[in-house]
């Protein structure tokens, strides 16, 4: 029907592998499936349709050859989708200006504003001049948290008043595991026993994994850190209590999350913090940083500090450790505060956006 919105998506991160930004747009996707709206979705991609897309009549799967990613993006993505009668064409970060007033972008975070040293300086200089250009020149912009959109909108100023946030959800595949079935997983392939910290991700600078390391190893009781994702250039390696155990299936983070007897972030700065629900609907305490929008997400459910210095957080985890039914509260904290976000309410307020663009 002539009338039916359609949206155009850089469909290319879903099916991909588990990092935020994928979560993100399988996310998304999910919860547009959960609508009840008329609208037309193209999700386009240089990959085949994954497996586990939504069966919904309203989504369309184009494939899009192509293996120069930069020319994809900027000028065979958005050519095809307005071919396609596209109302709008949502991207994140870049955005052609082939997009025209159609163009949406989604900005996770300005981080590499904000600490420009936590980024290798290709990577900076490539964010410095596509963001801020996607920002001006996109009809609307999408970001993942209030603080996001407020240091957007700071630091982009011509992007104030078109930046709309958009709170995430738990990744769909996250479930708490039964205790006995996840202690047995955890043992069996990662050799943990009894008490062990966690804390999960790509170990960048600004990720700020060295003060987990530290106040760990500043502990009285030797109970080990173990850290998942692959390895950054930051620096931090495992070794002794340290257990670095790489990149993890979906179901062993789910088994680490459900046994973990705390989980730390400690990060300098986040756009959203999706790891703290995943530890909330595992039923894991959170000990994290008041680094960006990490104190929004966590609500009264964690224990929040500064980011700068590892004591205070060797003292927080020893009296969590030592204290039972503070644990047990801070369970039940995480998960009444992680019942508070879904994909739905993501993709209602996304659905929002794409109707104001499109002016439908």
């Amino acid at each position: 029907m002539p009338d039916t919105l359609t949206i155009a998506i850089d469909a290319r991160l879903i099916g991909a592998s588990a990092t935020g930004d994928s979560t993100y747009w399988a996310g998304l996707v999910f919860g547009l499936s959960q609508l009840s709206d008329s609208f037309r979705l193209l999700l386009i991609s240089n990959q085949p349709k994954p497996s586990d897309l939504p069966n919904d009549e309203r989504f369309v799967w184009r494939r899009l050859p192509g293996s120069n990613s930069r020319w994809w993006s900027y000028v065979s993505f958005p050519l095809f989708a307005r071919r396609e009668g596209a109302d709008v064409i949502h991207t994140q970060y870049s955005l052609s200006p082939l997009a025209g007033r159609r163009g949406i972008t989604t900005i996770h975070d300005v981080s590499f504003l904000i600490g420009p040293e936590w980024f290798k300086p290709r990577d900076r200089f490539l964010l410095s001049r596509t963001v801020p250009a996607a920002a001006r020149r996109a009809a609307a912009v999408i970001t993942v948290s209030e603080t996001s959109k407020g240091e957007i909108e700071r630091l982009i100023p011509a992007a104030k008043g078109r930046v709309t946030a958009t709170p995430l959800a738990a990744a769909t595949w996250i479930k708490r595991v039964e205790e006995e079935e996840a202690r047995r997983t955890v043992k069996n392939d990662f050799g943990l026993e009894g008490e062990f910290l966690l804390t999960v991700s790509t170990r960048w600078p600004r990720k700020n994994m060295k003060l987990a390391v530290d106040a760990v190893l500043g502990m009285d009781r030797g109970v080990p850190l173990a850290l998942t994702g692959k390895a950054g250039w930051d620096g931090t390696e495992g070794g002794g209590r340290i257990r670095a155990l790489g990149y993890v299936t979906n179901e062993q983070l789910c088994a680490l999350y459900s046994t973990a007897s705390a989980y730390l972030c400690p990060s300098w700065h986040e756009g959203f913090g999706l790891p703290l629900l995943e530890a909330f609907r595992c039923g894991c305490p959170v000990i994290t940083s008041s680094g960006g929008a990490l104190p929004e997400v966590a609500g009264d459910a964690a224990i929040v500090l500064p980011p700068d210095k590892p004591g205070p957080w060797t003292q927080a985890i020893q009296e969590l450790l030592s204290n039972s039914s503070k644990m047990a509260q801070m369970r039940e904290c995480g998960f009444r505060r992680e019942a508070e976000f879904s994909w739905r309410k993501t993709a209602e307020t996304t659905l929002n956006v794409y109707r104001q663009v499109a002016g439908k």
